[in-house]
């Protein structure tokens, strides 16, 4: 494939540059992935309802490492651990299924003009074909044809981000908004009652919390949940022996007592929770959730240790006698009324402020606490507060020596009245106007990609 790359007069080789077109990858799913098994009824994994073969998945793989291998060059080492190449590989496989679906293709020409353009692979300003022989055998490990092929996904998943993004712009309006959230500060007094103040004033006897329970049932419903017998190795080679007599009709017991190890149990666990001793997998939990019990998994690799999976017990979603979440529900319920104190606190407290303006002295009347911000911006950290989107929202509102109304965040209720205020330099936007709203066109397409992949993963799996 491809013979006028390979084909081309030679010069010689030169060092590794970091050059290439980046598909982005938004959505991770977990660190788990199926690993091959020797066995031919076994498959990496299941998408859009098509089996995948342990070569398509491995092909995957590699060529998502040759990508982060272009991309880090001789930092992947280093970097590699905090990469997810297996969820990475299965991203790849769904987008290039979509992809195909939609008939997105690249032809060879795209891919020679591609390749000839990197860096990489140049000398005195053109294509080397020894070089790119070489970095492809010694740095990629791989072949040309394998390499070229790789190439051609790349390009094909970057026509897929185009078609998805192309209609995404920005509006002057959006422009203006998000240059103000990333350059005008605030600085505000401000009122807190916080719900935790009020924890002591609340008395939950029986009868109340009963009742809270009737009224609020829904919320404690209890997830589906299950509970496994597992077996855990270190090595492909041993899990594979697993699965060979398992399918001999072998004790599992048996075979973890031969290979050195035991079955465990992970005990009764939700679909919300880690997998007790194996961890967080958005993937292997939808796995499980397809077992039937008294079923095995395909083989898993998570985190260098190989497991296979048994259902031993799976309980549907429920909802709990009373008894059983006394607990819970008298904690939601002290909650709930210690933010309806704090509430009323505050709006009585506001009533107060529209007669006298003084902050510091209404807080103290009403039993709350008051005190005032440095400057902050949107997006950044008021100590002892927390995030500041939706103080610096509302603020923006007021205008000077103007009070909120109550503002109810996730820390409580929150009264404010300008301290200070620092707009935008209006010059200043106007020579950084271009080079943001390319930068916002970009993360408004990169959002629109993002949702877009986590859509089709909702359909993949």
């Amino acid at each position: 494939m491809l013979k006028f790359l390979r084909h081309k007069k030679t010069a010689k080789k030169i060092w590794i540059g970091l050059a290439v077109i980046i598909v982005p990858a938004f959505v991770l799913w977990g660190s788990g992935s199926l690993i091959r098994s020797k066995q031919e009824q076994t498959y990496a994994g299941i998408l859009f309802g098509k089996k995948i073969s342990f070569l398509e998945f491995r092909d995957a793989y590699n060529a998502e490492k040759a990508s982060a291998l272009i991309q880090f060059g001789d930092k992947l080492a280093e970097i590699e651990p905090q990469l997810d190449l297996e969820a990475s590989a299965w991203e790849r496989l769904m987008l290039l299924y979509e992809a195909k679906r939609r008939k997105i293709k690249a032809t060879d020409k795209e891919v020679v003009a591609f390749l000839q353009k990197l860096p990489l692979f140049r000398h005195n300003g053109k294509f080397d074909t020894k070089t790119y022989n070489q970095i492809v055998q010694y740095v990629f490990n791989s072949e040309p044809r394998i390499f070229e092929e790789q190439t051609r996904q790349n390009i094909i998943l970057s026509k897929l981000y185009k078609q998805i993004t192309e209609p995404v712009t920005v509006t002057d309006e959006e422009i203006m908004k998000e240059y103000e959230k990333a350059h005008e500060e605030f600085s505000i007094f401000y009122i807190w009652a916080q719900p935790e103040d009020f924890t002591k004033d609340v008395t939950p006897l029986e009868e109340n919390i009963k009742d809270y329970f009737t009224k609020n049932t829904l919320s404690f419903k209890q997830p589906v949940s299950f509970n496994l017998d597992y077996i855990e190795v270190e090595s492909e080679d041993q899990i594979n022996q697993v699965v060979t007599r398992l399918k001999k009709r072998e004790d599992l017991q048996k075979i973890a007592i031969d290979l050195g190890t035991a079955v465990k149990q992970t005990g009764m666990f939700s679909q919300t929770e880690p997998i007790p001793g194996i961890g967080w997998s958005v993937e292997i939990t939808a796995l499980i959730s397809r077992l039937n019990v008294g079923q095995y998994s395909p083989p898993i690799h998570m985190d260098n240790h190989y497991f296979l999976l048994k259902l031993k017990e799976r309980k549907e979603a429920s909802i709990p006698d009373f008894e059983e979440v006394k607990e819970k529900v008298k904690e939601a319920y002290v909650k709930d009324e210690s933010a309806k104190i704090a509430k009323q606190k505050a709006e009585d407290c506001l009533k107060i402020l529209k007669e006298q303006a003084d902050f510091e002295k209404t807080a103290k009347e009403c039993g709350l606490k008051s005190s005032a911000t440095d400057t902050f911006k949107y997006g950044s950290y008021i100590e002892g507060v927390g995030a500041s989107d939706e103080l610096w929202m509302a603020a923006k509102l007021l205008k000077d020596e103007e009070t909120s109304e109550v503002l109810s965040l996730p820390s409580g209720f929150f009264i404010i009245k300008i301290k200070g205020r620092t707009p935008v330099d209006e010059e200043k936007f106007e020579s950084e106007k271009s080079e943001f709203q390319e930068k916002l066109l970009l993360q408004k397409k990169h959002f629109s990609f993002a949702l877009f992949v986590a859509e089709l993963k909702r359909k993949a799996f």
